[in-house]
């Protein structure tokens, strides 16, 4: 079982996968003490073998690989494609093109709302997967043949899966409704998170404004600083501690060192300068400046029972379509769609709308009942 670390090796494997109608694609990588992901092993299969590919060897130039995702006549079948289509972007600044991603597909085809890689394995092959080195550690040289084998599982298997799903979607004509969803997945901006934006993830409950500017700064600077030494944010600051420093901002060396849970390394010289600097320039912002408190939609009164009805719909119309409910409305949707006939929501665009979004303003208007007969619940038109 050889593991290709030579250039010319993959070079020679990527050009016999040039033509062919798809090709199977996973990583192994490792994330717990960086801030970007560190592709370990790359694994590739077509119809005629399958094959691990070292990102870590000496001398190996993984442009070969790259020109192969990037070519437009071979379909890229993944499992859960957005930690690895965020590396690629990371490391070869690129994503692949076209791509399936069968975990959606399966969502699409009726498996439902978190049907496991293990589960289609079983469906589409009646085989198990070894999870014993699902945990190894992939940064670590030589890889043993164990790893190398249980790697190469994913991409074998992946094989059947995708067989078996177009299979699936061509006899329930969703094909169309699989595409929509893969143009989101090879939209970068899907992956970006911008440094300045870094802050929204903490939700602050506040209505403060200039609290929530200290916020801001110290996730910003944090999010720079954790990019720039790749190290996980929470291991620069924590979650916890950006509230607190925002909450009491410092504006001294010495009020720094006193904030509670600060790593010695952060309260001195440039580095305690800079975030001491990012404090400075968030008080000095003018209230325009100043970020607006998130509002919540209030919902206009009585509209509970109106959500709730929609809710019982769109588990209708999922369970009659055979597709899972995650993928069409969460209940912000429904809340949106009750209170606003316009409200830009999923399920009023493309396929969404056809299985569950046109029935639910028909409901919302009167134009459609709920109603239950012989033990079932069925529509009703008006």
């Amino acid at each position: 079982m050889k593991v290709i670390e030579k250039t010319a090796d993959l070079a020679e494997i990527c050009a016999s996968l040039r033509d062919s109608e798809f090709v199977t694609v996973d990583t192994e990588f490792m994330r717990s003490n960086t801030y970007w992901p560190k592709l370990c092993l790359i694994q590739v299969a077509g119809d005629d073998g399958a094959w691990a590919i070292d990102p870590l060897a000496e001398g190996l130039s993984l442009e070969p690989f790259i020109e192969l995702m990037a070519n437009d006549n071979v379909l890229k079948v993944l499992h859960a494609a957005r930690q690895d289509m965020e590396i690629f972007l990371h490391d070869f600044h690129a994503l692949p093109h076209p791509v399936f991603d069968t975990q959606i597909a399966a969502m699409v085809a009726g498996f439902g709302d978190s049907v496991g890689y293990e589960t289609l394995v079983n469906h589409f092959t009646k085989a198990r997967v070894d999870k014993s080195s699902r945990f190894a550690d992939w940064a670590r040289r030589p890889l043993t043949g164990k790893q190398v084998q249980y790697a190469l599982g994913d991409v074998i298997h992946l094989r059947d899966i995708y067989k078996g799903m177009t299979k699936i979607l061509a006899k329930n004509g969703r094909e169309s409704w699989l595409r929509e969803e893969m143009d989101v997945l090879i939209d970068p901006a899907t992956y970006v998170v911008q440094p300045e934006d870094a802050w929204l993830r903490l939700k602050p409950k506040s209505s403060n404004r200039r609290f929530m500017a200290m916020v801001r700064a110290v996730a910003e600077w944090r999010e720079h600083r954790a990019q720039k030494i790749d190290v996980p944010r929470n291991r620069v600051i924590r979650d916890d501690v950006v509230l607190e420093i925002a909450a009491h901002p410092p504006s001294t060396m010495e009020e720094l060192k006193a904030v509670r849970g600060m790593a010695d390394n952060l309260t001195r010289g440039p580095t305690g300068e800079s975030l001491l600097k990012a404090l400075d320039d968030a008080r000095a912002l003018t209230e325009d400046m100043l970020p607006l408190a998130e509002q919540r939609r209030q919902l206009p009164r009585g509209i509970g029972p109106i959500v709730d009805l929609m809710r019982v719909l769109l588990k209708l119309r999922c369970e009659e379509e055979n597709v899972a409910q995650k993928l069409v409305a969460n209940i912000s949707d429904l809340e949106e769609l009750a209170a606003d006939d316009n409200a830009d929501v999923p399920a009023r665009h493309g396929w969404r709308y056809d299985v569950f979004g046109k029935d639910a303003l028909a409901l919302k208007q009167g134009k459609l009942a709920l109603s239950i007969k012989r033990g079932n619940v069925v529509l009703t038109e008006l």
